[in-house]
């Protein structure tokens, strides 16, 4: 892998707390200072294209994304993503068939102690790199295949569908 490229969307990764506003709001990508802590032996690039809660992407987002990706060189590409329509939008990256490109998110922000982010961005880093071409789904220490993966909302959790 020459070069990993993050493409950030939003998503529970990337939420704040606002003790003023008492709720959660999409921040600034927490992927690369995750990546530069845990000291990783590989380059990667982050582009944050949307800021956005997964239940707010629509078609036009998806678009953006997948023509974000298409206009890269890089041939390993990792997506962070909100986790209730993540299989909607790796379904909607299927045309892009040359290349092997991962998503995944966290069910607790990256800041908060606990989260499953680090977990999950290990997963999808190691699978990015050793996958075929194709779009798969890293989360709960698994890879799924879009086509026959749904989250289960009351586990919280992604279970074959």
């Amino acid at each position: 892998m020459e070069e990993l490229l993050i493409v950030t969307t939003g998503g529970t990764i990337d939420k704040v707390y606002f003790d003023d506003k008492s709720d959660f709001q999409v921040g600034e990508p927490q992927i690369g200072r995750i990546l530069e802590e845990l000291g990783v032996a590989f380059r990667f690039r982050v582009i944050p294209i949307i800021r956005k809660d997964s239940l707010h992407i629509d078609d036009a987002d998806r678009e953006l994304l997948r023509a974000t990706i298409a206009a890269q060189q890089a041939r390993h590409v990792l997506v962070t993503h909100g986790t209730d329509t993540m299989v909607e939008t790796a379904k909607a990256l299927s045309s892009l068939d040359d290349r092997t490109i991962v998503l995944t998110g966290a069910l607790n922000p990256a800041r908060f102690r606990g989260s499953d982010a680090e977990f999950n961005i290990g997963t999808a880093v190691g699978a990015v790199q050793s996958l075929p071409a194709g779009v798969y789904i890293a989360m709960n220490g698994r890879i799924w295949d879009p086509l026959s993966v749904r989250k289960n909302v009351a586990a919280n959790r992604f279970e074959p569908a």
